[in-house]
């Protein structure tokens, strides 16, 4: 009986393992994802993969539908994407309200209550709705069409950031139909005007900061996932970012007649001022969290630029690196402070010199600058008593940060590891503004993660022509925020 019975149970135990091992192709084949190496099955596993096949089905619906609301900003309109989104809300019976703060202008808020007694803290899922501006001429379908075209999706916004909004709104839908056990509050807000003034973050705060329920975590834009040659380079979390400068240049000279130069025009001083400022320099500086971002990479890197990576505080004595960090945007930015002139302004005729000519540089500080000392040092290097450099802006937000030290970036950080095995995860300072700046001094560790991956060519539409994302992300990401999102809001 004992053979017997020991024969029995091993079969019982390879039973065992195959139904397992089943389950776990099943899963995979079904969301298109490559077996994992290392980490144990995240929580969206747990769902049937038809149910997962309807999710995904969901995003590349609701992301077309969404990338057809025209929220450019100005004048912004995020109304409608607000009635867009409570449409959804509605229907699936999730708790939530539109905030009309100003005509067209809205911000919306919505829970997925936590079903612990004992409830920690909420996070906060937050996504701008409104976008830039966009030239239809220059894209290859219209902006706001949604079309697909080579299994990818066009349309302004689809980078930035309707993209993370639709995979936010995903997992508050998922959430709610897997009647997920959660023991934190998960809150959605959707707001306006981040491209612009920042008044719907602003006006949330002010008028309804009952409703972010003393957050513990937040995820908005930023982050990124770059993808090269079919693989995932590394995981990028932001965790800072630089500040914003804006600086209005204006040149003042003699006018005239077009058909007599003379050297005291105001373009021409304009000119001679924008070059000096353009050919600076600005000092090479090393943060930590930049310190430890090229530290991490420096195994993924070869020959030179390895050693340079694991010592980036030496490197950058060295002036053949110099000259490298000039000629490369992925590492000038981190390194120091940046200018750039993005416009430029004067006569209205070509035959006639103005009076004034005028120019506006987009300065993005290093956290820790002080903007009076570094305004006073392009006026003294500008050095002409007729041009003057002011701030476009009057208030300067001083740059803040988020510790790694926390359970939502650890569960990034497992989350990544399964769907990206032996990729490393790493804290990033972005070079663009976030509203994680405005949340931060309210006592929320906030960072930039994004579900999706990205070339650096599809990267690069951000803001630009033909914005897209493949559709193959549109799938897959909301499950991947979802599987974050359990890790630290699950119930244990």
């Amino acid at each position: 009986m004992r053979g017997a019975a020991g024969r029995h149970c091993k079969l019982q135990r390879i039973a065992w393992l195959l139904v397992m091992l089943f389950s776990g192709l099943s899963w995979m084949l079904a969301t298109g994802q490559d077996v994992p190496s290392k980490a144990s099955s995240p929580p969206s596993a747990k769902i049937p993969s038809d149910r997962v096949k309807q999710y995904s089905d969901l995003a590349v619906e609701w992301m077309q539908e969404y990338l057809r609301i025209d929220t450019t900003n100005p004048p912004g309109n995020e109304l409608r994407a607000a009635v867009f989104f409570k449409r959804i809300l509605d229907k699936e019976g999730i708790e939530n309200y539109v905030l009309e703060y100003a005509p067209g202008r809205a911000d919306l808020w919505a829970r997925v209550p936590h079903t612990n007694a004992q409830a920690k803290k909420p996070i906060i899922l937050l996504n701008h709705m409104d976008v830039v501006t966009s030239d239809a001429s220059h894209w290859r379908v219209p902006p706001f069409s949604g079309t697909i075209i080579g299994g990818a999706m066009y349309g302004r916004g689809a980078q930035d950031m309707k993209d993370e909004g639709l995979a936010q709104l995903l997992v508050m839908v998922m959430l709610k139909r897997e009647k997920a056990a959660l023991d934190r509050d998960v809150l959605f807000l959707a707001v306006s005007d981040e491209e612009a003034a920042g008044t719907g973050t602003d006006w949330m705060i002010t008028h309804h900061r009952d409703l972010l329920e003393n957050a513990e975590f937040l995820i908005n834009e930023g982050g990124e996932n770059l993808l090269e040659n079919g693989k995932v380079k590394y995981v990028g979390v932001d965790v800072g970012e630089k500040s914003p400068l804006w600086l209005h240049v204006v040149a003042h000279g003699r006018p005239g007649h077009g058909s007599r130069p003379n050297p005291d025009s105001s373009p021409d001083r304009l000119v001679r001022a924008l070059d000096r400022i353009i050919q600076y320099r600005t000092p090479l500086k090393v943060l930590p969290v930049v310190e430890e971002f090229m530290r991490d990479m420096a195994p993924y890197e070869e020959g030179e630029r390895a050693r340079q990576f694991r010592n980036i505080r030496e490197a950058i004595r060295d002036k053949n690196f110099q000259e490298e960090v000039e000629r490369d945007e992925s590492l000038n930015y981190l390194l120091r402070n940046t200018i750039t002139l993005t416009m430029l302004g004067g006569s209205e005729q070509t035959n006639v010199i103005p009076p004034e000519a005028w120019a506006n540089l987009d300065a993005r500080l290093l956290p820790g600058e002080d903007p009076k000392a570094f305004l006073e040092s392009i006026r003294q290097l500008v050095n002409d008593p007729n041009v003057t450099v002011d701030p476009l802006n009057s208030e300067f937000r001083v740059a803040n940060a988020s510790t790694t030290d926390t359970a939502l970036f650890n569960a990034i950080r497992q989350v990544a590891q399964h769907y990206f095995p032996d990729t490393p995860v790493v804290p990033r300072l972005t070079s663009g503004y976030t509203e994680n700046q405005r949340y931060r001094p309210l006592g929320i560790s906030a960072y930039g993660f994004s579900p999706y991956t990205a070339t650096q060519q599809e990267g690069s539409t951000e803001h630009g022509n033909d914005e897209r994302i493949r559709v193959e992300e549109l799938r897959r990401g909301p499950r991947i925020l979802y599987d974050v999102v359990m890790g630290v809001a699950g119930a244990r």
